[in-house]
């Protein structure tokens, strides 16, 4: 699925996977994230990703003309969660914004794990 633009000048079509890329590195900038997280935890273990793989830790979908995104993420053990989450909301946001123009309905965090220390 894509998302479609139109203007005089005609069409602009940006698939989800651009946008789940662009969102996981916006997300990846802020200060008490570890990393992405994949969708699915097993056995109660959340996998980290890597920079490769951002996108399988992040769901893009549509309300009508806007976006609904959500973000899977280990937070670095000792910060507010709560502060980094919030962050993490603020960036993709202003992010979706000023690089692809998109309006964006909801960002919503999901912990799904708390690291010691960031892993490189």
């Amino acid at each position: 699925m894509t998302q479609e633009f139109q203007n005089e000048l005609g069409k602009v079509h940006i698939s989800k996977e651009v946008i789940a890329n662009i969102a996981g590195l916006a997300a990846m900038e802020c200060y008490g994230l570890v990393g992405m997280a994949s969708k699915k935890i097993q056995d109660g273990l959340a996998e980290l990703l890597g920079r490769e793989n951002l996108s399988r830790g992040v769901a893009v979908n549509s309300e009508g003309d806007k976006l609904v995104i959500d973000l899977y993420v280990i937070v670095e053990y000792g910060t507010n969660i709560t502060e980094v989450a919030n962050n993490i909301i603020d960036k993709v946001a202003f992010t979706m914004k000023n690089i692809l123009g998109l309006q964006v309905s909801k960002i919503n965090v999901y912990v799904q794990g708390v690291r010691i220390g960031e892993t490189n």
